[in-house]
């Protein structure tokens, strides 16, 4: 993490622990691929709470906006645009101490619906998706059209969705419907043993379903906060000085679900020492965290969509976690790493 911030003084706690605060923007609960946002951005600051507070103070004499509460929005208008390249530039009072870890929300539900019904392990989780994901959400809309493919992504989202008072089977119909109508348009594409694979999971989701009759899940399979942090937590412990997070209060964030976090990442060797949560207008450095994590998701929507600014594209490219969970090349390609390296997405 080459920066600014490479030399500054870390916040490290009485324990050895290097302490980073986080916080998210875009989270639409389990409405996925029709809620308000199709991005959802996680993002990190390592800073003391002393040079934190000096930046946000920074920020409020450089935009004198009367609001009590600063947020994303308020750098993102174009009156600030300044302000905003200030913060993200090389040089600048996060860089190289701060992290953006990006979902693609749509990609997101077609990683977790192979992995729950074509994957050993059948969680749901992700683990195990990888090319299957990557190439049936590649060919979506380039091989089956606006239509088919907006039905599947909406079906799938309805099949894994923990929420959900009709009829209990009804999710697993339609969502092997919207199969059968992709198979049906599919011109024996690199997809196609995908597609087959799919169609002959019903008993895979049927038992899915069935499980989620007995109250909500710990772990709801398209949540992305709880694996967003577990991620944080490894990026930062990576150089081998264990972590604890500090972060904004999240009603997702239960005792039971913070205990989940700190066991997954013991179990994957992550040097974690636990979550603590605040809120965030008492955190200075959860407050740059919430600015990067809103100003993240915009840029990378606007990229997303084809109407990226190449400029701020360049600045967040930067912050942007290599192991993002994304699927659109084109995007990705601007997003994640430079234009001569690989397109593919690290998941």
């Amino acid at each position: 993490m080459a920066g600014n911030g490479e030399d500054a003084q870390w916040a490290v706690t009485g324990g050895g622990f290097l302490e980073v605060a986080c916080d998210e923007s875009g989270s639409d609960g389990e409405n996925l691929t029709g809620g308000n946002t199709d991005v959802f951005a996680h993002a990190s600051v390592r800073l003391p709470v002393e040079s934190a507070a000096a930046q946000v103070q920074e920020i409020r004499d450089r935009i004198r906006s009367p609001a009590e509460e600063y947020k994303a929005n308020h750098l993102l208008r174009e009156k600030h645009r300044a302000v905003l390249e200030w913060l993200l530039a090389p040089g600048g009072p996060i860089h190289g101490n701060a992290q953006v870890h990006l979902i693609e929300k749509a990609f997101f539900v077609v990683d977790r619906v192979v992995d729950l019904l074509l994957c050993d392990d059948g969680d749901g989780d992700g683990d195990g998706a990888g090319a299957e994901a990557v190439g049936l959400f590649r060919a979506g809309r380039r091989e089956f059209g606006d239509e088919r493919w907006r039905e599947f992504l909406a079906a799938a989202n309805r099949l894994l969705r923990f929420r959900y008072e009709g009829e209990p089977h009804a999710p697993v119909d339609a969502f092997f419907r919207t199969v059968r109508a992709l198979r049906r348009a599919d011109g024996r594409t690199e997809v196609s043993r995908t597609l087959e694979q799919l169609a002959a999971a019903r008993s895979r989701a049927d038992s899915y379903r069935a499980g989620l009759l007995g109250g909500t899940p710990l772990i709801p399979v398209l949540n992305p906060l709880l694996p967003a942090v577990v991620r944080t937590a490894g990026l930062w412990s990576a150089a081998g000085r264990p972590v604890r997070l500090v972060h904004d209060r999240q009603n997702m964030l239960t005792p039971e679900r913070i205990a989940w976090i700190e066991e997954t990442a013991r179990g994957l060797g992550i040097g974690f020492g636990g979550l603590r949560l605040v809120h965030s207008r008492l955190d200075p450095r959860v407050q740059l965290a919430d600015f990067l994590a809103g100003i993240a998701r915009k840029i990378a929507s606007d990229e997303l969509n084809g109407r990226g600014d190449p400029a701020l594209t360049t600045l967040l490219r930067p912050y942007v976690d290599p192991a993002s969970v994304w699927g659109d090349e084109r995007s990705w390609a601007l997003l994640g790493r430079a234009p001569d390296q690989e397109r593919s997405p690290v998941r």
